[in-house]
């Protein structure tokens, strides 16, 4: 973990990887919609929440104007208890805390289709927003190589529509759609092109020691500085064994 996690995240945030300073890059809008993981990602919302408000206030943007996400996918709604639990107890109550609800299609805006034919629907609460920021962290990923970054947008805030494709043979059976790996992954390809598609404006995404504390901070361009996470974490995470073994033990780690 990190010796200073406040002097990194102020440092990541005024000198982001690929894009201008937050506060700079939200000057002139007026309004934020901010994606944040749901209670089944140990994400550190609470921590990176605040410094990330204040240089959207510096730019004009108070909390009145901002929105959170909860993007749950297809995941249930967050409870109150969860939403005082990611945001934090000083944010809640405070901030306009809303939940991503991918079976009610009314709720999205469609964008068309990808150009691998995927209908792309994302919440309309996100696109209606004039800044688009997700919040995330970066782990090894069964199907999509690494987590964070576009996971955010989709499945994170897509219609069903969109995630039952996402989800299905189509993608989870391509044999390049692997953990740990994004080189031809066809799935990690087409959640850019969809975030793409939502402008994803901008992305703070973190890497975690064993317990929790951040253990490095990426923020800027979605796919500049989720690359540069990417990369750290399949330095520090990733092990190489010799030779097949004959049992595994594991766990999900989990809340």
């Amino acid at each position: 973990g990190l010796a200073d996690e406040e002097a990194a995240l102020a440092a990541a945030l005024d000198a982001p990887i690929g894009a201008p300073p937050l506060a700079e890059l939200a000057r002139g809008r007026k309004s934020a919609a901010i994606s944040v993981c749901d209670i089944t990602r140990p994400a550190p919302n609470r921590r990176v929440l605040p410094p990330l408000l204040a240089r959207l206030a510096q730019a004009g943007i108070g909390l009145e104007a901002v929105t959170v996400l909860i993007a749950t996918g297809l995941h249930r709604p967050a409870t109150e208890e969860e939403i005082r639990e990611i945001v934090g107890p000083e944010l809640y109550g405070r901030l306009r805390v809303v939940n991503h609800h991918a079976k009610v299609l009314a709720e999205h805006r469609y964008l068309g289709e990808s150009s691998a034919g995927t209908p792309v629907y994302i919440d309309e609460r996100f696109m209606a927003a004039d800044l688009h920021i997700t919040l995330g962290f970066i782990e090894p990923h069964l199907m999509l190589g690494f987590s964070g970054g576009r996971k955010l947008i989709a499945p994170g805030l897509a219609a069903q529509e969109t995630i039952k494709v996402l989800h299905s043979p189509k993608f989870m059976r391509d044999a390049r759609a692997v953990e740990g790996s994004v080189a031809d992954n066809p799935l990690h390809r087409e959640l850019l092109e969809i975030a793409r598609m939502a402008r994803h404006d901008f992305l703070v995404d973190v890497a975690l020691s064993r317990d929790r504390r951040i253990a490095q901070v990426f923020a800027g361009h979605p796919e500049e500085a989720h690359r540069h996470g990417m990369e750290f974490v399949g330095r520090t995470m990733l092990e190489r064994i010799p030779e097949p073994v004959d049992a595994v033990i594991t766990t999900a780690a989990g809340y």
